[in-house]
Formats: C-alpha cells, structure tokens, sequence
C-alpha cells in the first residue's frame, strides 16, 4: 500500500516536500516513481529511484529542482519540489514497480497511491 502526502498550495519560486509512505511489504527489490496528472491532460513521469542503491532519474521538466530520495528505516519516498511554477500544479501520485529496471511509463507500475494535489499560484 502506498499513501501520498504533503500536496498543498504554493506561491510561484516556493517549495513542497511530497511523501510516500509504503507499507505491506519490503521494496528493496523495487523502484519508486513519482507521476503527476494536470486537469485535462494524461498523467506523466516526474522522477524515479531505485529502492536498493539510490539511482535516480528525472523528466526533463524538472530535472533541476526536483529531488526525488528515499528513508529505508521508514519505507518513504520523498519528493523535493523547489522553484515550483504554475505549470507544476497537478496530482502527484506515487508509484512502485518490481524489479530494478528504471521505467517511465505509468503501465510498467504496479501499485499506486491515491495522489496528492499541488497547486502553485502565480
């Protein structure tokens, strides 16, 4: 089970720190993901990272000022959102797949969390 948290409303140039905090099983043999979905648009990779081994990987979009880490002894996922924009507003939700291979598309998950909204306001 994963259950997002710490959505909320920020100016423009300000921060958030999303968690993820997984229960139910051990997931060192997984990867953690983080996707947000934009009203009307389809829902996309923001950040990736191994659970065993710490390797990351970011969109384009917010390579920069996002940083995605992960606390072993709490089984949480987190994701820090620096510089937001106005374009960053969404649901972000949190996902795990099995295995170690760093993936990007929403089908190669297999667990999701119900999502935590962000909105930035100019």
């Amino acid at each position: 089970q994963l259950q997002a948290s710490g959505g909320g409303l920020a100016q423009a140039g300000g921060s958030l720190r999303l968690s993820c905090a997984a229960s139910g099983g051990t997931f060192n043999s997984y990867i953690m993901g983080w996707f947000r979905q934009a009203p009307g648009k389809e829902r996309e990779f923001v950040a990736v990272i191994r659970w065993s081994g710490g390797s990351t990987y970011y969109a384009d979009s917010v390579k920069g000022r996002f940083a995605i880490s992960r606390d072993n002894a709490n089984n949480t996922v987190y994701l820090q959102s620096n510089s937001l924009k106005p374009e960053d507003t969404a649901v972000y939700y949190c996902a795990a797949a099995r295995g170690f291979r760093i993936r990007v598309r929403t089908e190669e998950y297999d667990y999701w969390g119900q999502g935590t909204l962000v909105t930035v306001s100019s």
